[in-house]
């Protein structure tokens, strides 16, 4: 069985499923991943296991900056997708060093595009944005 090479935005894609679907089963990764791989002809990419399991074990430091850079929004109100995908490129922008945030925000961007409502991706593009700013002031 030929896997092909799974791009860097495939695995992206991947991280954001698994991290979705933690939020509507709030299983752990590592069992939605194992469920993904026993159910259908599903692997894992290792780069989608590794954003999920990071963004897993750092929820709280993740959720406090989207807390701090959504002014006047309730969490509850985030739609779901956003919610995921703003786990995820701030995780990517914080610990990922080799992926440069634009591009973090980019995919973001994109994948609110291809997942979400027609709000998700202005308003993920607008916290993704005051985040990378915030970060640049910080290392000046």
């Amino acid at each position: 069985m030929s896997h092909g090479k799974m791009t860097r935005r495939g695995e992206r894609e991947q991280a954001f499923v698994l991290i979705f679907q933690q939020l509507i089963n709030q299983n752990t990764i590592e069992e939605i991943i194992d469920a993904a791989e026993e159910s259908a002809e599903v692997r894992v990419a290792e780069f989608a296991a590794k954003l999920a399991s990071g963004v897993e074990e750092n929820n709280a430091v993740l959720d406090d900056k989207i807390s701090k850079n959504t002014r006047g929004w309730s969490m509850t109100r985030l739609s779901k997708v956003s919610f995921a995908l703003l786990r995820l490129a701030i995780y990517e922008i914080l610990f990922e060093d080799s992926i440069p945030v634009s591009v973090s925000i980019n995919e973001a961007v994109d994948l609110a595009k291809k997942y979400g409502g027609s709000e998700d991706a202005p308003f993920i593009n607008g916290v993704l944005g005051s985040i990378a700013k915030e970060l640049e002031e910080s290392h000046e």
